[in-house]
């Protein structure tokens, strides 16, 4: 009698609850086995011929199943914030300064820091500070 192992397979599902490329093992692959069983014909001690009679799965293997995740992060929501600057300045088609001439329709209590583009001109005196 000889035992074989039967490899496991591997199957690859999509998952939209896992982040685009996360990869988890849903199902560990187990291997299987096989029995084979042989008519062996001595002569004088010599093996002179062997013939498989029987072969039968003695365990079925199991597959691996690992899920790929297809699931798009959506950008974090500023709250409504212009990434242009370091207080929350509203996103708006203008905004300037509490206090000042203009005319909104949103308007900002400064001081606060310009970190990209000076979208609203905030920054009169271009120090880097807006509203001061």
């Amino acid at each position: 009698m000889e035992i074989r192992v039967i490899p496991f397979k591997k199957k690859t599902v999509t998952d939209d609850s896992l982040a685009k490329g996360e990869r988890t093992v849903r199902t560990a692959g187990v291997n299987g086995t096989r029995r084979l069983v042989y008519r062996v014909t001595y002569l004088n001690g010599v093996q002179t011929a062997k013939r498989m009679v029987r072969q039968e799965v003695a365990k079925e293997p199991r597959s691996q199943v690992t899920a790929v995740g297809t699931k798009v992060e959506e950008p974090e929501q500023s709250g409504g914030c212009d990434p242009n600057y370091s207080g929350c300045v509203p996103i708006a088609s203008d905004v300037d300064c509490s206090g000042g001439s203009g005319n909104g329709p949103e308007y900002v209590a400064g001081p606060v820091d310009v970190v990209g583009s000076d979208i609203y001109r905030l920054d009169a005196d271009h120090d880097g500070i807006a509203c001061e």
